[in-house]
C-alpha cells in the first residue's frame, strides 16, 4: 500500500505544505496590524459630523424662514399702498399699458422689487447671524463694523441714480426719440429703466468697502491698485456702458462717481496700511 496514497497518507512529504488552520476571531483581530485598523477608522470617519451638519442646516432654515416672513410682510405693505406712492415713482410721466394682464404683471413686479429692497437690510442681518460663528476674528470684526456703512453706501448709490442719473438720461433719450417718433413709454419699460439706473449704482457705491475688506485679509494693497489704475478705468468705462442705457450722458454720470470711489478706495487702503505699520512698530 502506498503510504502517500491520497486520503491514506501516514507520512508527510517534505514537499507538502502544511495547511494553515483557520484563525479564531480573537487571533484574527490580533494579527491585523494596528496601522490597518487605524487607516480603516480614518477612511470610514465622515468628513463632517452628522450632528453638526444637521445643526447648521437647521439654523440656516431658521434664518431663511425669518427672511421670507419679512419679505412677505413688506410685499403686502407695498402692494396694498401702491396707489399712494406710485405717482412719486413715475414723476408725472404718461405711461401706457399694452394689455389687461400686464397691469397685474406690472404691479407684482414692482411690488416684488421694492419689497426685496426694503427687506434687504433684514436679510443681510439674518445672513450675518448665520455666518458669524464660522468667521475668523478679523473678518467678523470687519463685517460687524462696516455692515451699517455698506447699507448707507447702497442707499446713497440708489438715491444718486434716482435723483440724478435716471431723470437726466430719461429726458435725454425721450428728447432724441421725439425728433422722429411719437414716444409712448410702457409702464414695464419705465420700471425696467428705473431699476437699471438705480440698483447697479447702489452696488457700485460698495467699492470702498470691498477694497477695505480685501486689504484687511491681505489680498489688495494701495500700491497694486495704483499700478492697475489705467486698466481699472478702462474696466469702469466698459462696466458703465453695460449697466446704463445706451447714451453718453448716463455713462458719463456713472463713470465719474466710479472713478472718484476708486480713488477714495486707494486713499482708505493706504491709510489702513499706515496704521498697521504704526501699530507693529
Amino acid at each position: 500500500m502506498d503510504p502517500y496514497e491520497e486520503g491514506k497518507r501516514k507520512y508527510l512529504s517534505p514537499l507538502d505544505k502544511k495547511e494553515a488552520e483557520p484563525l479564531t476571531s480573537v487571533e484574527a483581530f490580533v494579527k491585523v496590524p494596528v496601522e490597518t485598523i487605524e487607516q480603516d477608522m480614518v477612511v470610514n470617519e465622515p468628513l463632517f459630523p452628522i450632528a453638526s451638519l444637521l445643526e447648521h442646516l437647521t439654523e440656516l432654515r431658521k434664518q431663511m424662514i425669518k427672511g421670507l416672513i419679512v419679505f412677505i410682510l413688506f410685499f403686502i405693505i407695498v402692494f396694498s399702498t401702491i396707489n399712494i406712492w406710485f405717482p412719486y415713482v413715475t414723476r408725472g410721466h404718461s405711461l401706457i399699458i399694452l394689455g389687461p394682464l400686464e397691469v397685474v404683471k406690472f404691479y407684482m413686479t414692482i411690488s416684488t422689487t421694492l419689497a426685496f429692497g426694503l427687506s434687504l437690510p433684514f436679510l443681510v442681518h439674518f445672513l450675518w447671524s448665520f455666518v458669524k460663528p464660522g468667521l475668523k476674528e478679523e473678518e467678523s470684526r470687519f463685517l460687524g463694523l462696516y455692515a451699517p456703512v455698506m447699507l448707507v453706501l447702497f442707499l446713497l448709490g440708489v438715491a444718486f441714480g434716482y435723483f440724478i442719473v435716471n431723470p437726466l438720461s430719461y429726458s435725454f433719450l425721450v428728447r432724441i426719440g421725439s425728433t422722429n417718433f411719437d414716444v409712448m413709454v410702457s409702464a414695464s419699460e419705465y420700471m425696467h429703466f428705473l431699476v437699471m439706473t438705480t440698483v447697479p449704482l447702489g452696488l457700485l457705491f460698495e467699492l470702498p468697502i470691498v477694497a477695505l475688506f480685501l486689504s484687511s485679509i491681505g489680498i489688495l494693497t494701495a500700491e497694486s491698485m495704483k499700478k492697475i489704475r489705467g486698466w481699472s478705468y478702462i474696466g469702469m468705462g466698459v462696466g458703465s456702458a453695460l449697466i446704463t442705457p445706451p447714451d453718453f450722458i448716463s455713462q458719463l454720470l456713472v463713470l465719474i462717481p466710479m472713478i472718484i470711489l476708486y480713488e477714495i478706495s486707494i486713499y482708505l487702503v493706504k491709510r489702513i496700511e499706515r496704521k498697521q505699520i504704526e501699530s507693529t512698530a
